[in-house]
């Protein structure tokens, strides 16, 4: 029984165990699990008491009824908007999300999956921290506190799915171990499984494994046949959540409006650095900084770096909304890049600092999306060239983008509705 049990979390913990996790910066890795093994006991603690025995007290909202449904299962924001059209064109679709699970503005319009029975299965905890040492080794003690978070996600889901028992569940997120656990409790109980890819992806995450796979374009597709074998129909039908944006597509022929976009893998000095530099190199450019939703570091310097210098909150104002805004965009680890080169806003590559990150992650410089600028001083130089000129960029999208230059294009919706559709009708 435990040697399933560890093969199973095995599974549903993919990506924790990969060297892409491991080395991710010490500023971002802390938060989800630190390395002070005082702390990650602590987390446990405050895990044990917050989530498990918290959750017996909480209330589980859901506001619809979920039996028989369509489930949207989402685990953030950005899941959400990259499924709502979903809720709009299929009246039997209902957003499900976990019953802490914090999706921002959006959490009242979601309804939720008790947790409360999840602390009956631990159990299991020691005999699958066990097993996952000997076959992970020293990363399994390293990542305890996650494992210990992770167990019970897999019987609860079970439990789940077979009081409401879903005709199909479409996921937007393939890799964390909420999801995860769902998926292949789905897969146990035969229950058909859909996954609509929010955002680009890694060669670090898990093989598909879905009934039916909705990828933007070759690039997600070719990192995924180097993940492991996919099973189940692959359909390749553009970025859905993009399409009532690109009529809007910028076609200014110089650059007036910068945005600079940070995440939390990025060194906060090198964010300050750049951030100052440009606002005093470039007085006559309107900057927006935007961190991402999930950080919580003080950026209070961006408001007294220049008077040129303005925020965006990512935590309520969309990415589309904000780089409809932009001409031209700094960033350096993070999909934003495609989807501003898709709005034809042109792109620039730059490591806010050092760190153990691989360098571009997503391969966007090595295929010619986006431009680089190793120093402060190349990302001068080419926003000086942009300031003369920007060119168009949109089409560089296309092995991305499967739909960019087709009669599709703003159309990805339909054919992700189509294929949708005919997979439930099968």
């Amino acid at each position: 029984m435990f040697r399933t049990a560890v093969a199973r979390y095995a599974n549903i913990l993919h990506l924790r165990f990969t060297d892409t996790f491991a080395h991710l910066p010490k500023s971002t890795l802390d938060p989800i699990s630190p390395n002070n093994i005082l702390l990650r006991l602590l987390r446990v603690l405050l895990y044990t008491g917050g989530r498990l025995l918290g959750n017996l007290f909480l209330p589980v909202q859901q506001a619809e009824d979920i039996t028989g449904k369509v489930w949207l299962y989402v685990v953030s924001r950005n899941n959400y908007d990259s499924l709502v059209f979903l809720k709009e064109k299929l009246p039997e679709a209902v957003f499900v999300a976990g019953q802490n699970k914090e999706i921002g503005a959006y959490n009242p319009r979601v309804n939720r999956l008790s947790a409360r029975f999840k602390l009956l299965y631990y159990y299991q905890f020691l005999p699958v921290w066990w097993g996952l040492y000997r076959l992970k080794g020293p990363r399994a003690f390293r990542f305890f506190d996650l494992i210990y978070q992770a167990i019970g996600y897999y019987e609860i889901s079970v439990a789940a799915l077979k009081k409401y028992r879903p005709c199909c569940i479409v996921f937007a997120n393939d890799h964390n171990t909420d999801p995860r656990a769902l998926l292949l409790a789905a897969q146990d109980l035969n229950i058909p499984t859909v996954y609509i890819q929010h955002a680009s992806v890694s060669t670090s995450f898990p093989p598909l494994i879905f009934d039916l796979n909705l990828l933007e374009g070759q690039d997600s597709l070719d990192k995924y046949q180097q993940c492991g074998p996919i099973s189940g129909q692959v359909k390749l039908i553009g970025m859905p959540k993009a399409d009532k944006y690109v009529q809007q597509r910028n076609h200014r022929s110089t650059v007036t409006r910068l945005g600079i976009c940070c995440n939390t893998i990025d060194a906060y000095t090198g964010i300050r650095e750049a951030a100052m530099y440009l606002a005093q190199q470039f007085p006559d450019l309107t900057i927006t900084f935007r961190a991402h939703p999930s950080d919580t570091r003080n950026f209070d310097f961006v408001r007294t770096a220049g008077s040129n210098l303005l925020v965006s909150d990512a935590r309520t104002e969309p990415v589309f909304d904000f780089l409809l805004r932009q001409d031209a965009l700094i960033a350096a680890d993070s999909s934003v890049h495609l989807e501003a080169t898709l709005l034809n806003i042109f792109s620039i590559y730059y490591r806010f600092g050092e760190n153990n990150f691989r360098p571009d992650y997503y391969g966007y410089v090595q295929h010619g999306l986006i431009e680089q600028a190793p120093t402060l001083t190349d990302l001068n130089n080419i926003l000086k060239a942009l300031q003369a000129h920007k060119p168009e960029v949109y089409q560089r999208v296309r092995y991305y983008n499967a739909v960019v230059g087709t009669e599709y294009e703003g159309r990805s919706h339909e054919l992700a509705l189509t294929y949708l559709q005919e997979f439930l009708s099968s």
